[in-house]
């Protein structure tokens, strides 16, 4: 069995590079978005209005 040397990227060189690098995008995405959710009101009991809600309503004819 002879063995041949590879040029290129190897699919083991992607796989630790894609093991190292998505725990620093999820890491810097933490460190940089500071956003906070929005709070929805307490004192609403109706359903809101939003367009999730309207292509509900109407995919289901209320």
């Amino acid at each position: 069995m002879s063995k041949t040397e590879e040029t290129g990227a190897t699919r083991r060189d992607f796989l630790k590079l894609a093991g190292t690098a998505a725990p620093a995008a999820v890491a810097a995405a933490t460190i940089s978005g500071k956003a906070e959710a929005a709070e929805p009101p307490v004192n609403e009991t109706r359903i809101q209005d939003t367009a999730h809600t309207r292509a509900y309503l109407d995919s289901a004819r209320f």
